[in-house]
């Protein structure tokens, strides 16, 4: 095991945030939405500026003379056939955070909007805020910094770090190196804050899940054995050289996800459901573009809340994962050219994300508009229970809430474990393969960090926190494609 400064620079800092997160995570967590709430009152603008404008720049790519640009060198194959390519895509967005908020967030805002606007209008604006939050926004910031990693490691010979494209267009000024230094260190933590976010999120998600299938009236008393088997079953594969292995519990998890999407819609009112995929889908593609630059600022402040609670707080969520995210995208599109690589990675999740969505958000809104409201009721009291008391309303209830909890477990460990091997081999200076030790010092680190996300105990707090993490990449990301069209020009024949 090789120490360097920004290996020790990073786990203390990281392993500082969890101390403080265990010690005091109320203070912890209340701190943390002080700072998002300052940020967002003072530069809400900016990060929807950004945001939208990393989905517009990859247009431009897409359907420019820079699209033919190959990620790698000429003439060369892709490592995986577009089938399996696409596959992976989709199980780098698949997560516990869609069977987390499949049906919750559509009826959150539902609850909301419905204050302003006649039922049947809020249910539509609802569907179209959960696109927005989970669709080409999303997967624009993945996919700019995924081509970013990928163009200056494989085309131009870099690494698969942040500080690569300063390195290479930059590298003759003093400043280029010292800053790429502080790009790595930010990278990693924001990635070890946003995965152990994921963690939270999905402990409280297993514990409800769980209390209700053996039927404890309190889920509370589940946590320490959900989290502790959660850690367990993510050490152990980081002692070890199993990304086979993880890949299948990867493919399982996301196989799992899809079932119950497809049960959901056969055994839901599935005309319902697909009426409201269609408009949905019609009102989103038509509403993006001027929506990503809405801010919310004629509204009264409870609007002004939900904006920044949701919105603005997703678009930084997607900030802090996409170091993450990024580099898993680079790393599986070796050689492939730009066109390509920005479709695959927008839009086939996104479209996964709009029929996700719709169904879980369909059926809900079909017991809210149609049905006696119960669920509305139980999303009220806890979000992390709406899933399985939708589940609960059709038949074999028991299996799919199994099926569930088994899914949110393998998404979350698989995470942990693909994170655990991403911040080793960051803060090893990019070495693809780097030591044993390192990479379950990280999952200790991780599981420190979990805990502390735990402890906060309330779902809003805990993406504060991930939230600050990655304030500062509203700054990074468009000095990273800067650096991009810099590079991306001379690749033109003068």
């Amino acid at each position: 095991m090789k120490l360097n400064a920004l290996l020790i620079t990073a786990l203390s800092i990281s392993t500082a945030i969890a101390a403080w997160g265990v010690i005091d995570p109320q203070g912890f967590g209340a701190r943390a939405a002080a700072i998002v709430d300052a940020q967002f009152n003072s530069r809400g603008w900016f990060i929807m500026l950004v945001t939208s404008g990393l989905l517009l720049l990859a247009l431009f790519l897409m359907f420019s003379r820079f699209g033919s640009v190959r990620l790698g060198p000429e003439g060369s194959e892709p490592e995986f056939s577009t089938p399996a390519w696409i596959a992976m895509l989709f199980a780098a967005g698949m997560g516990v955070g869609l069977l987390f908020y499949g049906a919750a967030e559509p009826l959150v805002h539902f609850a909301t909007l419905r204050e302003f606007e006649n039922e049947p209008t809020a249910a539509g604006f609802a569907l179209f805020v959960t696109y927005l939050n989970w669709g080409f926004h999303a997967w624009a910031i993945y996919g700019m910094v995924g081509l970013v990693v990928a163009y200056f490691a494989f085309r131009r010979g870099g690494t698969l770090l942040l500080s690569a494209p300063l390195t290479d267009v930059y590298g003759r000024f003093a400043f280029a190196r010292p800053l790429g230094w502080i790009f790595d260190l930010l990278s990693i933590v924001a990635i070890a804050v946003g995965l152990a976010g994921s963690m939270a999120m999905g402990v409280f998600q297993i514990q409800t899940g769980l209390a209700k299938l053996i039927g404890l009236e309190s889920a509370s008393s589940l946590t320490l054995l959900v989290f502790i088997a959660m850690c367990v079953a993510f050490v152990i594969p980081l002692r070890r050289d199993l990304g086979d292995g993880m890949a299948k519990f990867s493919n399982t998890a996301m196989l799992i996800a899809i079932v119950l999407m497809i049960y959901l819609l056969i055994m839901g009112p599935t005309s319902y459901i697909m009426n409201s995929v269609v408009t949905g889908f019609g009102r989103y593609v038509f509403g993006v573009l001027p929506a990503g630059f809405s801010t919310a600022e004629f509204f009264e402040e409870n609007i002004v809340n939900w904006f920044q609670s949701w919105t603005l707080n997703y678009m930084i969520w997607w900030l802090a994962w996409s170091p993450f995210v990024g580099v898993f995208i680079a790393r599986i599109s070796r050689n492939r050219t730009v066109r390509e690589f920005l479709v695959g990675v927008i839009v086939a999740p996104t479209l996964f994300s709009i029929l996700w969505f719709g169904v879980f958000g369909g059926t809900a809104f079909h017991d809210a508009l149609r049905g006696n409201a119960e669920l509305l009721e139980v999303n009220a009291e806890s979000l992390d229970a709406t899933t399985f008391a939708l589940l609960q309303r059709l038949p074999l209830d028991a299996l799919t809430q199994a099926a569930t909890i088994l899914a949110a477990f393998l998404f979350v460990v698989t995470s942990v474990v693909s994170a655990g091997f991403t911040l080793a081999m960051i803060g090893s200076g990019g070495d693809d393969n780097p030591s044993p030790t390192i990479r379950t010092i990280w999952g200790a680190v991780l599981g420190a960090l979990g805990l502390a996300m735990v402890l906060v105990g309330d779902i809003g707090l805990v993406r504060s926190i991930i939230a600050v993490s990655a304030l500062a990449f509203v700054f990074i990301v468009p000095i990273l494609v800067l650096c991009l069209m810099r590079s991306l020009k001379k690749e033109l024949p003068k």
